[in-house]
């Protein structure tokens, strides 16, 4: 079996889904690995580096021709997946919940689709396969980082001779894995941290890291599925909103990490709070994207500074910023997925494996994800009962 490592070309994208290290394991399980050219550049990776770990370095048309299953980090763009022939399999990012249509069209092209958004996160055997969490560490890491750099002040207590300086307030909005990083990060670099989510029992992971759990008096418990908070209804939102937005004003620096997947994240940071903000205080919206993000005043892929002179960063795609680091931890949940669906040298996508069954979402066909059929059927036809 053939498994081709393509070049990412979406806008800003720097990582690699597999890096040589990750080589060794599957060549030892009897596939061959075909690399395209320059496909770890944006990682800092050269060609010659995959090709000393045992991997056949290609150019595009012989990977796409030859290569069983095509991996690799972002989904296919319309072009990319046109190259994709009936038979072959494309495994990576996916995200089948937000672009169903793409979905549809690898179905009908016979193309197997495996996501490695719909790993079952609350599988413990599935943990080390689990990119969104492996990538959402990173993401946590480095929005600190962009906030410390975009703060005009120390994160820290400072006592020097020319004064003391205080210690920068942050605020992490969501304890989920890229909470819990950015609550530990801020925490290393000498922040007063204090964290919120709607999920009650995150208290003692926010409170273990050091950071104060923020408690509302219209605390509402969202606790959702899967590990993720459900979305909050428009009353359960505006009950909470103006207690938050008192907290969110108090602040140096704020974080947010709220997420649902496959819908539009939800608003915790409202224009309202944002003008309650310091001069000089910073926002970094993660969840912002075309969809929409965690702050109102928020623009995916940009930096603004409000009239009230508070910075608001929208990164739209943090890991990718940190390519090295997130390639690694990728490639070992992308291989350590594959090895697991591999069988006698052939992918063996049984649906009755708790693994398997959820990450395949087309095959023979056929699109074999419910949530994803759902969202391709008319309304009119769900009316029907169609």
């Amino acid at each position: 079996m053939k498994i081709g490592v393509v070049r990412e070309t979406a806008h800003g994208e720097r990582r690699v889904a597999l890096v040589p290290d990750a080589l060794g394991k599957l060549i030892a399980a009897g596939l061959e690995v075909l690399v395209e050219t320059g496909a770890g550049l944006g990682a800092l990776i050269p060609d010659s580096a995959f090709a000393d770990a045992g991997g056949r370095v290609v150019s595009a048309e012989v990977l796409y021709a030859e290569s069983d299953l095509v991996v690799r980090v972002q989904k296919p763009s319309p072009e990319e997946a046109a190259r994709l022939r009936s038979g072959q399999a494309v495994m990576g990012l996916l995200q089948p919940l937000l672009d169903p249509g793409l979905m549809a069209t690898l179905a009908a092209q016979g193309v197997t689709a495996i996501s490695l958004d719909a790993i079952p996160r609350m599988l413990s055997r599935a943990q080390s396969m689990d990119a969104l969490s492996s990538q959402a560490n990173v993401g946590g890491y480095k929005a600190v980082l962009q906030a410390a750099n975009a703060f005009g002040r120390y994160f820290p207590l400072l006592t020097t001779a020319a004064g003391t300086a205080k210690p920068a307030n942050v605020l992490v909005l969501g304890i989920g894995v890229a909470g819990l990083q950015a609550i530990g990060t801020a925490r290393r670099l000498g922040a007063v941290v204090r964290a919120y989510d709607v999920r009650p029992e995150t208290r003692e992971q926010a409170q273990s890291l050091g950071a104060q759990f923020v408690t509302l008096k219209t605390q509402i418990d969202a606790t959702g599925s899967g590990g993720y908070a459900r979305e909050l209804t428009g009353e359960e939102r505006a009950s909470q909103q103006a207690e938050l937005n008192e907290v969110i004003g108090a602040m140096d620096i704020v974080i947010t990490t709220a997420q649902v997947p496959g819908r539009k994240p939800p608003v915790l940071v409202t224009r309202e709070a944002v003008a309650k903000m310091r001069p000089g205080s910073v926002i970094v919206d993660m969840a912002a994207s075309a969809l929409g993000g965690n702050c109102e005043a928020s623009r995916a892929g940009e930096t603004i500074v409000t009239d009230n002179l508070v910075t608001v960063l929208a990164p739209e795609n943090l890991p990718a910023s940190m390519p090295i680091g997130s390639s690694a931890f990728y490639a070992r949940n992308l291989s350590s997925l594959l090895l697991h669906l591999v069988k006698d040298g052939a992918l063996n996508l049984d649906p009755s494996d708790d693994i398997a069954n959820p990450v395949v979402i087309t095959l023979a066909g056929e699109i074999r994800s419910e949530s994803v059929r759902k969202l391709l059927t008319p309304p009119a036809a769900v009316a029907a009962g169609a």
